[in-house]
């Protein structure tokens, strides 16, 4: 099953994902996730070789990425990755042979992975000016949404397809876990806002909604960030993405405070998937 987008970044496929890898989990399925694992320009060298590992939930976001650092803690499920996916794929399937179901995340233009479901999600920034890298966004002419299986979208009504939102306004301190804060109780406050995801605009504005009044700092999709970054001159609170968070775990201060999120699809897509998935011919183990 793959689970990807047609743009250049995020767009809430690693939340969609942890979804789904939950869904199947409390169905009976045994899920699997695969990732490529983003490890920045600088790494390009070595990441074409990478080879097939596994991420445990204490791995260094510098090595296997920081999306999948967040969905190995968050899903509960194996989660594998590597610059081949489809040996990643068969090393995944030698060492869990109960898995079941193999989620790709970001992977719709990784053709030389057979797939057997895909999704597309779809954000609100949709498909920018229109235009093919590297004179827009997209790495795919729009028309690729007519072949996928489904289509989901968050923040944008210009696609056709199952809704979904993130949800999510409790934090906890980066520094202590147990304490935690509804979002509204930072209102009134001077307060950061950090975000290197793919459109950081998402998260400020979901901040908003929620009452808080924050100073913006945005950063680049998958920025390795270093303690200075987190340095705004004050004491405020630091509010972060949980993607974010996990590339400051080692310079995390009281001050910064963390903000999950959770994809919640349509009840539709839910039923849909599960439906699919007994279209196919397969059944979880429960069954």
């Amino acid at each position: 099953m793959v689970i990807g987008n047609l743009t250049v970044g995020g767009s809430g496929k690693t939340p969609l994902a942890i979804h789904v890898a939950e869904l199947l989990k409390s169905t009976g399925w045994s899920p699997a996730i695969v990732s490529r694992g983003y490890l920045g320009a600088g790494r390009a060298a070595g990441d074409a070789v990478q080879p097939p590992r596994a991420v445990s939930l204490a791995a260094d976001p510098a090595e296997v990425g920081d999306e999948p650092v967040l969905m190995a803690r968050r899903s509960g499920c194996p989660v594998w990755v590597g610059a081949d996916r489809a040996a990643v794929a068969v090393r995944l399937r030698d060492e869990h042979p109960d898995c079941n179901v193999i989620i790709l995340d970001d992977g719709l233009q990784h053709y030389a992975l057979r797939r057997d479901v895909e999704i597309a999600v779809v954000d609100a920034r949709a498909f920018g000016n229109g235009f093919m890298l590297p004179a827009g966004p997209l790495r795919e002419p729009r028309t690729r949404l007519w072949t996928v299986d489904a289509v989901v979208a968050h923040g944008t009504d210009k696609v056709k397809g199952f809704g979904m939102r993130l949800e999510g306004d409790e934090l906890h301190r980066a520094t202590d876990a147990r304490e935690r804060r509804k979002a509204q109780a930072f209102a009134g406050e001077r307060v950061h806002a950090v975000a290197g995801i793919g459109d950081p605009n998402r998260f400020f504005l979901h901040l908003a909604k929620l009452g808080v009044k924050v100073v913006p700092h945005p950063f680049p999709d998958h920025h390795p960030f270093v303690a200075a970054d987190l340095e705004f001159g004050d004491a405020a609170p630091v509010l972060m993405t949980e993607k974010d968070a996990v590339k400051c775990k080692r310079f995390a201060r009281p001050q910064h405070w963390i903000l999950p999120v959770r994809a919640v699809p349509d009840p539709a897509f839910d039923a849909w998937l599960l439906r699919r998935l007994g279209e196919l011919g397969h059944r979880p183990k429960a069954a």
